[in-house]
């Protein structure tokens, strides 16, 4: 049995999951080319990452400009080893990547894209939907 972990380390078969074949509308037809499993996988860990108010506001912050622990540690007004810890789960993701520049690590989204899916969650929120 295949099993994928989660950023929250739990494991889930992903035989427990339909498959994209096996997905069906409620007139029992196929959805129309649904990507591949392994695509789909792959965009369900991207949006595990990014699920929690830390690693949502760190990427906001981020779409402005690149931004070293010290000035998102101020702007999010947490404790620093939290926003360290975040950061380490959003750069194993491939959402952020860091480069040193003197003493100080500058880290970076990686695609300005995943800004946008932040974006549209946090206004929908916004909005009470």
């Amino acid at each position: 049995m295949k099993t994928v972990s989660t950023m929250a380390g739990d494991e889930r078969s992903r035989e427990e999951h339909p498959t994209p074949a096996e997905v069906h509308d409620h007139g029992g037809a196929p959805l129309p080319d649904l990507p591949s499993r392994d695509v789909l996988d792959t965009a369900g860990d991207l949006l595990r990452a990014l699920a929690a108010p830390v690693r949502i506001a760190i990427v906001l912050q981020l779409r402005e400009s690149a931004r070293c622990v010290h000035e998102l540690v101020d702007a999010l007004a947490v404790p620093q080893p939290l926003v360290s810890q975040h950061l380490r789960i959003l750069k194993a993701a491939g959402v952020v990547a860091g480069e040193r520049s003197g003493r100080e690590v500058m880290y970076r989204l990686v695609d300005h894209h995943l800004a946008d899916i932040v974006v549209a969650a946090v206004t929908h929120a916004a909005e009470g939907g």
